[in-house]
């Protein structure tokens, strides 16, 4: 039986009602953001962040039956990991990271983040950063270094990039030497949908079994808007079908790419049902396929 409704709205997530499904146990949101105005935004960054500490998380995860998450670092506070360790230490070891670093990391570095329970690296080619523009050789560079760290066992690379930017980096994904994780359904145009390049340069990837795509973002290319996202359904359900063992899904909380006030957290947990098409699925999306990927349960 779901739960009553919430009396007042979560901050950045529009509704009181939860799901129309009872979420099971230790369900995963594998792909949100922390902003705590403790800590300062990178000077590269043009806009205010919002206000998102973990109080407010902790809401979103009882309106959703969410009890585990993925803090990633946002684009907002550049190479500097300390708001989302701060959460991790919050949220303790129900949560692990992914952080953002410059490829001049230290190996000092990466065992500091391995040992406040970071089990990855993001690397975006679609939002500003704060070394300037990302490129193929940064991407290779860090798989090489995390590849070979004692301390990274376990680790992936999260590739937040345009369709177009997949295809072009299609060989150095396929060569990677560490699982590969693909953000925010590729941001494929559900329009065109499994007849792109992009996807069937994702399709390849999934089909080698080193790959996993995060659903997540509906929102980002979706032209019928919310709540429902309809358009996004057949490309979610062919990635159910073609490898329902490595996708994760995030809601991406606080949505900090749409407008505020148009995103209902429990319709996006109504999307993924329909994605999965059965109970079965959308259980092992949210709990056995996140708790291999990011190692819970497993001790750092």
């Amino acid at each position: 039986m779901n739960l009553p409704d919430l009396s007042e709205p979560v901050p950045h997530s529009v509704g009181t009602n939860r799901p129309s499904r009872a979420l099971p146990a230790l369900a995963s949101d594998s792909h949100m953001h922390i902003f705590d105005r403790r800590f300062a935004p990178s000077p590269h960054w043009p806009r205010t962040p919002p206000d998102a500490p973990v109080a407010a998380y902790r809401r979103l995860q009882q309106r959703l039956g969410t009890s585990r998450a993925v803090v990633v670092t946002p684009s907002t506070y550049g190479t500097d990991n300390a708001c989302t360790l701060d959460a991790l230490d919050q949220l303790g070891d129900s949560a692990r990271g992914v952080a953002v670093v410059g490829q001049d990391v230290s190996g000092a570095e990466l065992s500091r983040l391995a040992a406040r329970r970071v089990r990855g690296l993001r690397v975006n080619f679609v939002s500003p950063q704060s070394w300037g523009e990302t490129t193929p050789d940064m991407l290779a560079n860090l798989a090489r270094q995390v590849a070979g760290h004692p301390d990274c066992g376990g680790w992936h690379i999260q590739v937040f990039a345009h369709p177009e930017q997949i295809v072009a980096l299609a060989p150095l994904l396929r060569a990677l030497p560490l699982p590969l994780v693909i953000d925010h359904l590729g941001r494929i145009d559900p329009a065109g949908g499994t007849a792109g390049a992009a996807y069937s340069v994702l399709r390849g990837l999934l089909d080698a079994g080193n790959t996993w795509v995060k659903l997540s973002g509906a929102y980002m290319r979706s032209t019928v808007h919310g709540p429902g996202y309809a358009d996004t359904l057949p490309l979610g359900r062919a990635l159910v079908q073609a490898a329902p063992q490595r996708l994760v899904w995030g809601s991406d909380w606080p949505h900090t790419t749409e407008a505020p006030g148009t995103v209902d957290d429990a319709a996006l947990v109504d999307l993924l049902r329909a994605w999965a098409g059965s109970d079965a699925a959308m259980d092992g999306i949210l709990v056995d396929n996140p708790a291999r990927l990011y190692g819970f349960g497993v001790a750092a």
